[in-house]
């Protein structure tokens, strides 16, 4: 057998044989029952859950799978908690193949491996042909809020300061590019990785971090909106300042598109205190996710609610939120 049959759903012989075989030695699972018993310490807690139904399954520098792990590890991180289980559920279709599978659930160990977080229970259910694209993952995740940390919009103060971690656009990109058959030299990677050990040395480095987002689905410019709306403050970036891989620019350029709003897998907004700005910047610069990091712009107190976009031409534009996506199917 190397294509999955629907009775691996059905709770039978097939679907424990399915488990025991992809699931459990690739995620040390323990013993079987309905819930993991975790421990954890005393403090609060950070809890979040997330769909991927990305389209292509595999794509340069990473799949589904390393993308599941690194999207719910991040956005855990960005509330300052330190990421420590994850669920795994999967939504497979009749027919798909059981060496794609194994490839997606070893790239999930692999990923929570190198976050240093455990996947430690989950689900399988499987449908017929036609009902869903292949597969789909929802995970979820805890993890452990340190004492006095705390990611929120309503800390954002005028003139606090904004930076970026990375390179914008480079996995919405990477999606596009793979599924249009374009081709760049280098070759353009998605950036899907996990950022709880950045985060960690920047709130070793500051405790005066006001809020952090990984801008996912709707790019950096959404992130920013929110935060916007939420602080009731002005957010001002400087075109030329944005880190934009030449890929990105060209395939944007190409196809008409804003790298503002392009989806990104790994890497994070940051709102600080300006004080705490350039020692901020120097310590995530020596960390390998955080090479490019880049001050991007500032909080202003007027006009609220805004972000706006000094260009590189000495003109002025209005960041508002778009009415759809750009490119459906990114995570």
């Amino acid at each position: 057998m190397d294509r999955i049959l629907l009775g691996a759903g059905g709770g039978g012989k097939l679907m424990h044989e399915l488990i025991e075989k992809y699931f459990v030695p690739a995620f040390d699972l323990g013993q079987m029952m309905d819930s993991a018993i975790l421990n954890i310490k005393p403090g609060k807690l950070a809890f979040t859950t997330d769909s991927f139904v990305v389209s292509p399954l595999f794509f340069a520098g990473g799949d589904i799978g390393s993308l599941a792990v690194n999207g719910t590890v991040n956005d855990l991180s960005v509330s300052g908690a330190e990421p420590l289980y994850l669920s795994a559920a999967f939504i497979i279709e009749e027919g798909f193949l059981l060496s794609d599978l194994a490839t997606i659930v070893e790239s999930m160990s692999k990923a929570a491996a190198k976050a240093n977080v455990k996947v430690v229970t989950g689900d399988t259910k499987v449908v017929g042909r036609g009902k869903a694209d292949r597969i789909f993952i929802n995970t979820t995740g805890i993890g452990l809020l340190p004492d006095g940390v705390e990611s929120s919009p309503l800390k954002i103060d005028t003139s606090d300061v904004i930076i970026v971690s990375g390179e914008i656009g480079n996995h919405g990109a990477c999606i596009m590019s793979g599924r249009n058959g374009l081709s760049f030299t280098p070759p353009l990677l998605t950036d899907t990785r996990p950022l709880n050990g950045l985060i960690k040395e920047m709130l070793t480095c500051s405790k005066n971090i006001h809020f952090m987002r990984d801008p996912t689905r709707g790019g950096i410019a959404t992130a920013l909106k929110e935060a916007a709306l939420a602080s009731n403050k002005c957010i001002v970036i400087k075109e030329h300042l944005l880190p934009i891989a030449d890929q990105v620019r060209g395939l944007c350029d190409l196809l008409g598109l804003d790298p503002l709003y392009i989806a990104n897998e790994g890497i994070l907004i940051a709102i600080v205190d300006r004080k705490d700005a350039d020692k901020l910047l120097e310590t995530m610069k020596k960390h390998p996710y955080g090479g490019n990091s880049a001050i991007i712009g500032e909080v202003m107190s007027s006009p609220q609610g805004m972000v706006i976009v000094e260009t590189a031409l000495g003109g002025k534009r209005v960041v508002e939120m778009q009415t759809h996506d750009q490119l459906p199917r990114i995570c």
